[in-house]
């Protein structure tokens, strides 16, 4: 008897070995979709459910794979339309200024999350064939974000066509329309996408010479504490974000002014992590005689200049990611 058989007939463990091959590119297909590791676990689980539901109605014209993104589509979309969009600093408000107020602490779920490149920490079936997979296509937080403005028919259209290279046919099956208003939504949501910050987004193990140089210099200065050192790395429309605090700094004078003022007040360790498939850095600030787990901070380069440095703050988060508290 075949597996999908086996698993029709009832079997729960033919099926799980039937799903587990899809299981993390389901996973970082609905992190693209949502903008949230949890709510992308919680659609998968949702979806692997619904396929054990319906999978005795599974009639094998199209390929399973094509039948679980159906499934985890249509999950997305409910999801999309009951949660939050997730969003980064600039949507929520205008940047300030170093000696500023940093604003209350935003704990509703609307930022933008960071993606682990360790799956392990999330799902433990992930030791497949689908990792390696998964890790090639884009998922820059940058890309990501922008895919968060798309309405979110036109972000499954996007992502399935795209970056999933399913063909026009097969979303049209996945979403219960026609060929001709996916090439459609294609084109609108071509049109709409705009990156909200213009990046270099190399992948972890993509890295040439000068940008390995840049980050090295980016690590080394942050934990000198070398402001002029700093300056010299950041673009001039650098942009400084760090959720769930709603104060964000725009500009190498505003951003390298706070790290002077602000950050640089205590001192702090890094060690190089990797998240969104880019270099990352866990920074762990200098309290009482220990270093303790501050942020996570990804930084994106343009032309070898720092462009944006995202540093994520909320220990609930940290603490979920699986970064060690202390150093």
């Amino acid at each position: 008897m075949s597996l999908l058989a086996a698993a029709q007939g009832g079997d729960e463990d033919a099926f799980a070995r039937l799903v587990a091959g899809h299981r993390h590119e389901l996973h970082v297909y609905c992190y693209r979709m949502l903008g949230s590791v949890e709510d992308a676990k919680d659609a998968v689980q949702e979806t692997i459910l619904a396929a054990w539901r319906g999978l005795a109605g599974f009639q094998q014209r199209a390929s399973l794979r094509s039948w679980l993104y159906r499934i985890a589509t249509n999950c997305c979309l409910r999801m999309s339309d009951k949660r939050p969009k997730r969003i980064v600093s600039w949507d929520h408000g205008p940047s300030r200024k170093p000696g500023d107020d940093l604003g209350t602490p935003v704990t509703e779920p609307i930022w933008l999350q960071p993606w682990p490149d360790d799956v392990s920490t999330i799902d433990p079936e992930c030791a497949d064939p689908a990792t390696s997979y998964g890790r090639k296509e884009s998922v820059g937080l940058a890309y990501v974000a922008a895919l968060q403005r798309l309405p979110a028919n036109q972000r499954a259209v996007l992502i399935l066509r795209e970056v999933l290279a399913f063909s026009a046919a097969e979303v049209a099956e996945q979403l219960g329309t026609s060929t001709q208003s996916v090439n459609s939504a294609m084109q609108r949501a071509k049109a709409n996408l705009a990156q909200p910050v213009s990046v270099d987004e190399p992948r972890v193990d993509g890295l040439d010479a000068g940008q390995r140089e840049a980050m090295d210099a980016f690590v080394s200065a942050f934990e000198r504490a070398d402001v002029p050192a700093l300056v010299r790395l950041l673009a001039e429309d650098v942009r400084f974000t760090m959720p769930p605090l709603p104060a964000w700094f725009d500009g190498v004078a505003d951003v390298t002014g706070f790290f002077a003022q602000r950050v640089f007040a205590t001192p702090w360790r890094v060690t190089r992590v990797g998240f969104n498939g880019r270099p990352a850095m866990a920074c762990y600030q200098g309290i009482e005689g220990e270093f303790r787990l501050g942020t996570l901070t990804i930084p994106h380069f343009r032309d070898g200049r720092v462009v944006w440095i995202a540093s994520f703050l909320d220990p609930l988060l940290l603490a979920r990611l699986g970064l060690p508290p202390r150093l």
